[in-house]
């Protein structure tokens, strides 16, 4: 992989969990400072409005750990087995540490109900990627999720399309293809 930006599209908590990716230098954590994780949440603005782009280690070792018991209940999941119960308590407790309420208001014309979190940026982006990880681990279209046919790939992504073999197509597909092509037209 020669960009080491964030894969981004698949559900959040894949999002969350193709953060570390290998790369030729072996595996690389995309969200090792608090720069990094500023970075992937700007990527993510959309689905992670309002977090601020100061961040703390705390706030990185918050989703470091998130991460982690995701990673692990995915793992499990995929290959059959039950998710070890440290994981999924692990992402109970990230959750339990900051809540969501809907927090009714009004617009000038109706009533607006937001989804709100108090307490600290690390516990509340923990709590909602804890919750973006029991949404996925709950849906039926689980069990399509694939990992990347490239060889050196780890990413996994929530297929649209029963035929799609690759985390992206401008990167492990591209490297497939001009590999391909490379092999027809050598010559020896």
């Amino acid at each position: 992989m020669s960009e080491l930006l964030p894969l981004t599209g698949e559900p959040l908590a894949l999002d969350l969990v193709n953060t570390r990716p290998n790369t030729p230098d072996g595996p690389v954590d995309l969200l090792a400072t608090p720069a990094a994780l500023g970075t992937w949440l700007a990527l993510q603005a959309d689905r992670l409005p309002g977090y601020p782009a100061a961040l703390t280690t705390a706030d990185v070792a918050a989703v470091h750990a998130v991460r982690e018991h995701t990673t692990i209940a995915i793992d499990h999941l995929r290959r059959g087995q039950r998710p070890p119960a440290s994981a999924l308590d692990g992402l109970n407790q990230a959750q339990r540490a900051a809540p969501a309420i809907l927090e009714l208001g009004w617009d000038g014309t109706s009533v607006t109900a937001v989804p709100h979190r108090s307490g600290a940026v690390g516990v509340r982006l923990a709590a909602r990627l804890a919750e973006a990880t029991g949404e996925l681990l709950s849906d039926p279209a689980f069990a399509t999720i694939r990992t990347c046919e490239a060889s050196d790939c780890v990413m996994l992504f929530l297929p649209a399309h029963p035929r799609r073999r690759w985390c992206s197509a401008s990167r492990c597909g591209n490297r497939a293809r001009v590999a391909r092509y490379y092999q027809r037209h050598r010559t020896n």
